[in-house]
């Protein structure tokens, strides 16, 4: 039997519970899991739903989600047991260190068919819609989602890059952003502060951050940011993005907040020809001015997560310390209620992960 961190129900404390521990067949690995990251789209789980349009509440079950689930989607963790297929296969071996790729699709639909499973039509993702990472093991479908992790690479670190850094690396790739550029990052948090470190590196545009904690603000510079705005005491953040842009506006924004309020102010500090990447969760809803979206050629764009190929790229960035994820809280499985609720509340810098 293995112990799993498990929502019965919605807005309810998870339980600890006893489930039988999967036997893999064929393509099947069952892995040992060390570190399960803790995500804020968990939080959306753990609510039974998030804000959409004119404040309606929006439920995960409408969208395909089942309950009780073990939610946990950034999961690394050793090999403990191969199928059939993957020991004639020979090249996923037990004891191997290995990061799960989790956005799995149906494998048939237009996206899948060209590798982005995590836009897939009929996503079948762990954590999500099969039982995931808050547990001792979990069972992976396939060892094509299985990558190979150095020896030496941190378990810890190795989890948020199935997620945290996958989706902030997708959110850089989709602002394309040049060196000259300036770029907006809305959130400080542990997507934000990833952002900032490869919006860095891949393409050294002069980084903004914006955020309502010092704290956070803080560690926005340590992790990239060239300027720091707190939005909670900034009277006019247009008027400082502005100074600080020689009044051309940004280049790019990239929203990991995504709330009417943050998506309101973005759209008033772009410059011609500026792209907006809309990723957090907060929910809501914008109203345009029609004219400017073509006479100022903006462009706004949805970025949910990436591919098992860049998270491949992501596990060689880290490896080479050219990002450095940040490790801040630490829990057990016991403790998932306590690690969500810390999120929630904006207690957690960086990334807070579950050690089974």
């Amino acid at each position: 039997m293995m112990k799993a961190a498990r929502i019965i129900k919605p807005n309810e404390s998870l339980e600890i519970q006893d489930i039988e521990i999967p036997n893999p067949k064929g393509s099947q690995v069952l892995v040992k899991i060390q570190s399960s990251g803790v995500c804020h789209s968990d939080i959306h789980l753990w609510q039974g739903g998030y804000e959409g349009p004119g404040g309606q509440f929006l439920k995960t079950t409408d969208r395909g989600v089942t309950y009780p689930l073990t939610p946990g989607h950034e999961i690394s963790g050793i090999v403990e047991n191969i199928g059939e297929e993957v020991q004639q296969q020979g090249r996923i071996l037990k004891k191997d260190k290995v990061l799960v790729y989790p956005w799995i699709g149906e494998g048939l639909c237009p996206a899948c068919r060209l590798g982005e499973e995590n836009l897939c039509d009929n996503p079948r993702s762990l954590g999500i819609y099969k039982d995931g990472g808050y547990a001792e093991y979990i069972l992976v479908p396939s060892y094509r989602y299985l990558v190979k992790l150095p020896e030496h690479m941190d378990m810890d670190v190795a989890a948020t890059l199935s997620c945290s850094a996958l989706t902030a690396y997708g959110a850089v790739k989709n602002a394309n952003m040049k060196p000259y550029d300036n770029i907006v990052i809305v959130g400080a948090g542990g997507l934000g502060l990833m952002a900032m470190q490869l919006a860095k590196a891949v393409s050294g545009a002069k980084i903004i951050a914006l955020d309502l904690d010092d704290k956070k603000l803080k560690a926005a510079k340590d992790n990239g940011a060239d300027y720091v705005i707190n939005t909670k005491n900034e009277t006019d953040i247009t008027k400082s993005v502005m100074e600080l842009t020689n009044n051309m506006g940004a280049d790019a924004v990239i929203d990991f907040v995504n709330a009417s309020k943050t998506v309101d102010t973005d759209m008033k500090i772009l410059r011609r020809r500026a792209k907006v990447v809309l990723v957090g969760l907060f929910g809501g809803e914008l109203r345009l001015n029609l004219v400017t979206m073509p006479t100022r050629a903006y462009r706004i764009i949805g970025s949910y997560t990436g591919t098992l190929a860049d998270m491949t790229e992501l596990i060689s960035l880290a490896d080479r310390e050219i990002i450095k994820p940040i490790i801040s809280d630490k829990f057990k499985l016991d403790q998932a209620t306590e690690a969500l609720s810390k999120l929630k509340e904006g207690k957690i810098i960086g990334r807070g992960v579950l050690n089974p």
